[in-house]
């Protein structure tokens, strides 16, 4: 057992050096490599963090731009269907004083001829009765003329 003993203290002792090369080693990996590695890869996410800040950012901006061009494109067709609305309106206004001044007109043309038919119907009723007045005075004297003279129309 003494022998065992001493076996594993000249391992031990042997194994100092490999111990100590192996937490230089350790030490020498985290300075070195570890701890660079760590703030290269912390800055990457901080800058593909920042570009993805970078890039919601620039969505949110087209995406207000989208909208703000929309609400233009609302308005202008807006304004472009109250244009046409108040042309139609004034169409509208402009037929309806034509068909008023044409029926103003028509109604006057048809009170004329209603002047005029009853100034005809008057002239032919003055006349009428002058013709009436004529025949009547004729008819009387016809009638009335002595018939000295025989009529033809009998043959005596």
């Amino acid at each position: 057992m003494d022998q065992t003993l001493r076996q594993l203290g000249e391992l031990l002792l042997g194994a100092v050096p490999t111990v100590i090369l192996l937490a230089l080693l350790c030490g020498l990996y985290t300075f070195l490599v570890h701890k660079p590695l760590m703030r290269v890869l912390a800055e990457r996410r901080n800058r593909t963090e920042g570009a993805m800040e970078k890039a919601r950012a620039d969505i949110a901006a087209a995406e207000a731009r989208t909208a703000e061009y929309e609400q233009r494109l609302r308005e202008a067709r807006l304004k472009v269907f109250k244009n046409q609305e108040a042309r139609r309106q004034q169409a509208t206004q402009a037929r309806s004083e034509a068909v008023t001044q044409a029926r103003a007109k028509a109604q006057g043309q048809v009170k004329e001829a209603r002047v005029a038919i009853e100034g005809d119907k008057q002239e032919a009723l003055a006349k009428l009765q002058a013709d009436a007045g004529r025949l009547a005075s004729e008819i009387v004297r016809m009638v009335l003329r002595p018939m000295s003279a025989p009529s033809q129309a009998g043959g005596r």
